[in-house]
């Protein structure tokens, strides 16, 4: 079986900094692996938000969560901190994928990478729709 590999931006657009609990940490002692995507997903929320949406509208239409995947390079552990870095990449039609990487915030060992595959959806009509061009534009930089 192939190994997931996800290539990295040079910059990040975003970077929020999320502690670790007690309970995001498994039986092994560490950081739990679905509970990693829980943290994953508080930082989408937050990038939005620092562009001024929600994920209910942005430019009016809402978005979805099409896929994702995970590589995981490090433990985590309890009273950590972890950084997020996110950045939109690979525009289609109807979405993109938003790449991201958590490390530890004092030391910097990354912990792991991954995408997000987004789509924008309509929650009224249950239809996916076209990428907004204002988002676009507004996520594009000068």
């Amino acid at each position: 079986m192939s190994r997931v590999q996800i290539g990295l931006p040079e910059r990040f657009a975003f970077a929020t900094e999320l502690a670790l609990y007690i309970g995001h940490i498994n039986y092994g002692g560490h950081l739990d692996n679905a509970l990693l995507l829980t943290l994953v997903s508080e930082a989408r929320v937050r990038y939005f938000k620092s562009l001024g949406y929600s994920e209910l509208d942005v430019e009016g239409c809402g978005i979805v969560l099409a896929d994702a995947a995970v590589q995981y390079r490090s433990e985590a552990f309890h009273g950590e901190t972890m950084r997020i870095e996110m950045a939109p990449a690979n525009f289609h039609a109807r979405g993109f994928d938003l790449v991201w990487r958590m490390s530890e915030r004092d030391t910097g060992r990354e912990v792991a990478r991954g995408k997000s595959g987004i789509l924008f959806f309509d929650y009224a009509r249950r239809k996916v729709m076209p990428v907004p061009e204002a988002f676009v534009r507004r996520v594009s930089g000068p």
